[in-house]
């Protein structure tokens, strides 16, 4: 017994080619870009005298690299990761979200509403390649605007700016 299905038409006479109108795909973060990220942020940081953590997620909020330095504070590994997460989920700098949680803020309810919690401290910065969301930075270690100093150096000597 053979099944046949019908055959798809060569030509349309009208409308969008479904091939034309694909978004263009866009490479997503790689472990090797998580590695030039981190090893960037090191420098950063040591430029400031800054002991940290790194950690870098691809755009489905996966750790795809992460680094500690022998003498950071611990809870700045799980600070890194938080940032990183958050920048992710809200495509937005973590130092542009902090005036909206304070109590009159407009998302002042949103750190404790997830699973996950998000940290609205600076230091975490979304990642983008042709204009797509691939993935997220977070530093951790250091005051805020060290942290967000040491992850927008990092992108930009990456090229990921």
């Amino acid at each position: 017994m053979s099944i046949s299905t019908p055959q798809a038409s060569t030509s349309q006479a009208s409308g969008p080619s479904s091939t034309a109108d694909a978004a263009p795909a866009v490479r997503p973060l790689t472990a090797r870009d998580a590695d030039v990220l981190i090893e960037a942020a090191g420098r950063a940081a040591e430029d400031l005298g800054v002991r940290g953590s790194v950690s870098v997620v691809d755009a489905g909020g996966h750790l795809l690299g992460f680094r500690r330095d022998d003498t950071a504070v611990l809870i700045s590994g799980e600070t890194s990761t938080r940032k990183a997460y958050t920048a992710l989920q809200l495509d937005a700098p973590t130092a542009d979200l902090v005036d909206l949680v304070r109590p009159d803020g407009l998302f002042h309810t949103l750190p404790t509403a997830l699973d996950r919690p998000l940290l609205f401290l600076a230091g975490g910065v979304p990642l983008h390649r042709d204009g797509r969301l691939i993935g997220a930075i977070g530093v951790g270690g250091g005051a805020p605007d060290q942290d967000h100093r040491i992850a927008t150096t990092a992108i930009a000597e990456a090229d990921l700016a």
